[in-house]
């Protein structure tokens, strides 16, 4: 059963597995913007941490007392030396059995103030749309990201199994 509020609107994009979703009780929350603008999206190649060696947008873990979109500009402005007028685009949520639900605001901007800077954590890349490097993304990015770029919103979520 999905979560409270994505029924309805849910896309299947690839079935597996027995059917049955891992149940979680706590969830944190996390940011992810991407840049777009005409043909070109704005990817940042994780330095280290989690993702390492991966491209992705700009975002991260939202601190206490701090809205989604204001942790998304923070995020923005310290990875990639910008700042951005910013639209929720959708929602993703990742479960593993014990562990916290990791929800995820996705945001997009179509332009942005400022000068694209490398920074300790990510290294910023153009990229043509027609041209994402998914086989250095994370698995689940080929289904949503397209939904993003065609400026369709959107909201899912991947069940993972624990390693070992």
């Amino acid at each position: 059963m999905p979560p409270p509020g994505l029924a309805g609107n849910l896309k299947e994009f690839e079935a597996g597995g027995s059917g049955d979703w891992f149940p979680s009780a706590e969830i944190r929350y996390y940011t992810n913007v991407f840049v777009v603008q005409d043909d070109k999206i704005l990817l940042g190649y994780k330095k280290r941490g989690l993702g390492i060696h991966k491209y992705n947008g700009f975002g991260g873990k939202v601190e206490p007392n701090e809205s989604t979109l204001d942790a998304a500009l923070r995020e923005l402005k310290e990875e990639a030396g910008i700042t951005a007028p910013l639209t929720h685009a959708g929602t993703l949520l990742f479960v593993v059995p014990g562990e916290k639900w990791a929800h995820i605001d996705i945001f997009r901007a179509e332009e942005y103030t400022g000068v694209v800077t490398e920074s300790d954590e990510m290294r910023p890349k153009w990229f043509d749309t027609t041209d994402i490097p998914f086989d250095q993304m994370w698995d689940e990015d080929r289904y949503w990201l397209p939904l993003l770029l065609s400026k369709q919103s959107f909201s899912g979520r991947a069940d993972f199994e624990r390693e070992g």
